[in-house]
């Protein structure tokens, strides 16, 4: 039986896209592919030059602001402390092997026998010094914004805008990291929609715009294989898009429909704590970066604008490297953020080495830091254990 042609087209297949103007077969080959209409991000001439802001771009920012030079002095040198003694005594071997026990529990891999049934032969102590200086700074960036337009006041223009570092900002607690951004007053315009040109909807990129697309089940014939009319789509060869329930077209996701956006510059405040750490040479064996977890007993502490380094400190190596780390963070720190507080602190962190024999053969384990942290990188009794 010969096939009619299909020519009976509904209201909602092959009717004029009433958003763009394009009767569905038209918009489908005029318009871009899925997923490329128009202009992924605004375009430079939509935003306003404003005095003292020139560098600032949309969504990348205008980097690190340089702030004004401090006003206040650098402090005079302090004499570090010299207590009577500063040496840590050696943990008991009751300590140490509680110290132990409670490490070796916790790994499930772990068997207790060298707790249980290990000798200590010698414990030695080891106690070595960490400087520490941390930086308190605060940084600032700009960045042009926007969101949609629904009668926001306007007020680029009105006045000039006030500088980055003249916008007043309220600082956490020294030493307490946070992010603040704050709307610069006078920068604020409203400007066409530059992903919708204004129109507030976007052609649909499952339909390209067409409001239809081909049946699935036919294929765009208008039969099934049986020659009889197909009821998915009544014989059109075509059917709704579910997408945009045949409109062509939805709202557009910048400005949410409102065909125009407010535009504004954003100021990004940041407060946060650079940490450097020096730790002395010791005889030991147990890696440094074991003892970043740990504290140990305060010697000396000192915490102002801008700290000075420590002097006539007994161990020659503590002073160089205090030396040199507020020499460094004072120099790389200023040139983009503001100093606001810098603290330095001395701590004596105890490490005791500890032999033991087990079935004849001789091993060690540390213990250190107030926290009685236990480090055993050759624990003899570990097996392979596996989760079902």
């Amino acid at each position: 039986m010969e096939r009619p042609i299909v020519s009976d087209y509904g209201a909602n297949y092959g009717a004029i896209n009433q958003v763009y103007g394009l009767p569905p077969a038209a918009a489908m080959s005029a318009l871009p592919a899925a997923n490329n209409f128009g202009p992924t991000a605004p375009p430079a001439n939509m935003f306003d030059t404003v005095p003292g802001y020139e560098g600032t771009l949309a969504g990348g920012g205008g980097g690190y602001l340089p702030p004004p030079m401090p006003s206040v002095p650098m402090p005079v040198p302090e004499q570090a402390p010299h207590p009577p003694d500063w040496h840590i005594p050696s943990i008991s071997e009751e300590r140490a092997r509680e110290a132990f026990a409670t490490y070796v529990s916790s790994k499930c891999c772990y068997s207790s026998g060298p707790v249980e049934d290990g000798v200590i032969t010698n414990m030695q102590s080891f106690n070595t010094y960490r400087y520490r200086l941390e930086t308190f700074t605060e940084s600032r960036s700009t960045e042009w914004s926007q969101e949609p337009y629904s009668g926001q006041p306007v007020d680029a223009g009105v006045q000039p805008a006030p500088g980055p570092w003249q916008i007043a900002a309220q600082p956490p607690a020294f030493f307490q990291d946070q992010k603040q951004t704050i709307k610069v007053p006078y920068t604020s315009s409203v400007k066409n929609c530059h992903l919708c040109l204004g129109m507030g909807r976007n052609p649909c990129t499952t339909c390209a715009g067409a409001g239809n697309k081909v049946c699935w089940v036919c294929n765009g014939s208008g039969f099934r294989l049986t020659d009889e009319r197909c009821s998915h789509c009544n014989g059109r060869g075509r059917e709704n898009c579910s997408s945009c329930s045949g409109s062509g077209s939805s709202q557009c996701n910048t400005c949410h429909g409102k065909r125009q956006l407010i535009v504004f510059i954003n100021l990004n405040v940041k407060w946060s704590t650079e940490k450097e750490d020096f730790v002395a040479q010791d005889l030991s064996g147990l890696r440094v970066e074991k003892l970043g977890a740990v504290s140990g007993k305060e010697l000396f502490k000192d915490s102002q604008f801008m700290v000075y380094p420590v002097m006539g400190f007994p161990d020659a190596s503590v002073a160089q490297a205090s030396e040199r780390i507020v020499r460094d963070h004072q120099t790389k720190f200023a040139q983009t953020s503001r100093i606001l507080q810098q603290r330095q602190t001395i701590e004596l962190i105890p490490i005791t080495k500890v032999n033991y024999t087990w079935k004849g053969n001789p091993y060690v384990y540390y213990v250190y830091g107030n926290e009685f942290e236990v480090n055993a990188d050759d624990y003899p009794a570990t097996c392979c254990c596996s989760v079902m």
